[in-house]
């Protein structure tokens, strides 16, 4: 049997990552950039998906490749309500909540959104894998300290089931007989405690929990931040993009390039900046340490991932604060395209169950 033509696409805020496989083998993976004048004629993220779709379909063009070939549409999937790992046929009821915007709106969502339009022209199917609402947590982990909230399960569920996938083949066994700790450093850091195949607890990437991230606040002490928020007269509107957007390493030092940063950190030129970079690296050991205790120290490896893995010295120091945990592997690649090819792969055996958003 002829190995399936697959499109992968993995829509960013600011980026579409496009990727066509025979199989598992890339034929190309592309990343394209959109002008923040062009995304700002549209009123919401999911009113930017023709344009989107129209840029794909030019790079598709580009590399010799005809859609009408493609077997199997993939998407990234975004902010549905919580769902267990797996593959996602999309349907109507997804692609309804996604217009909506029902559980968020994110750029992730139309990854769905943009794999189904694509794929209904030729009477296909599309499909999404672990989106970032997987929600696999223990009843523990759900607790806040207040009835009213609690703990939402929002991470990148992609890249650290393909992180764990991927030590567990290095370890010749299964994900779902180890136990890891999977850390993805990228404009979100999340955290996530993997045991036997599930993940039972995680930081919410997107709400304002666990470590600072480049873009995000992360967990800030309560009290204060209400404090500061009424002292400078702040919108909820703009205290949100507070917390998800102009937090983090971007309030400390102007910037969310962590390549800058880093240089800037190590030259010591700037003690300020050199010392938010470290409180950055600081809060992500501590953040592994925590996951520890949470597997009681059982650890079978530690995973670092995301893009800012690419750092040398990042990795290198935060590599040297957790390997007395458990064994620390690093992937810098982007984990993500193969793992919507993988699922694509997976679809087309037929071997695997493909799961009902409801």
């Amino acid at each position: 049997m002829k190995s399936p033509l697959i499109l992968t696409i993995n829509p960013g805020s600011t980026t579409t990552k496009i990727a066509v496989y025979r199989g598992k083998k890339s034929l190309f993976d592309y990343t394209t950039d959109h002008p923040m004048k062009s995304l700002r004629k549209f009123d919401s993220v999911y009113e930017q998906a023709e344009y989107r779709a129209r840029v794909i379909r030019g790079v598709v063009k580009k590399h010799d490749i005809d859609l009408v070939d493609i077997d199997i549409f993939v998407g990234r999937g975004g902010l549905l309500h919580p769902v267990a790992g797996g593959i996602y046929q999309v349907n109507d009821k997804m692609l309804s909540d996604l217009a909506a915007a029902k559980y968020g709106e994110h750029a992730s969502n139309l990854g769905a959104v943009i794999a189904a339009g694509m794929a209904k022209k030729f009477d296909k199917n599309a499909y999404i894998t672990n989106p970032v609402v997987v929600d696999e947590l223990s009843d523990v982990a759900r607790l806040t300290g207040f009835p009213g909230v609690a703990n939402r399960s929002i991470f990148h569920a992609l890249s650290q089931k393909a992180a764990g996938a991927k030590v567990a083949k290095k370890l010749k066994t299964s994900y779902n007989k180890l136990n890891l700790i999977v850390a993805h450093i990228g404009g979100g850091v999340s955290v996530g405690v993997h045991k036997k195949g599930k993940v039972i607890d995680v930081n919410n990437a997107l709400d304002g929990n666990g470590p600072f991230s480049p873009e995000r606040t992360g967990g800030v002490p309560l009290l204060p931040f209400m404090d500061y928020v009424r002292k400078n007269k702040i919108s909820a509107m703009d205290a949100k993009k507070l917390v998800t957007k102009n937090g983090g390493l971007v309030a400390y030092t102007g910037t969310n390039n962590c390549i800058k940063i880093e240089e800037l950190a190590r030259s010591k030129k700037d003690p300020a900046v050199a010392l938010a970079y470290e409180a950055f690296i600081y809060q992500i050991a501590k953040e592994i340490g925590a996951a520890a205790a949470a597997l009681s120290g059982k650890v079978d490896a530690v995973i670092l991932t995301g893009g800012v893995t690419k750092n040398k010295w990042f990795r290198q120091k935060l590599s040297s604060m957790v390997k007395f945990i458990a064994p620390v592997s690093v992937y810098t690649e982007n984990l993500e395209m193969d793992a919507l090819a993988t699922a694509g792969v997976s679809v087309f055996s037929g071997n695997t169950k493909i799961k009902e958003y409801i």
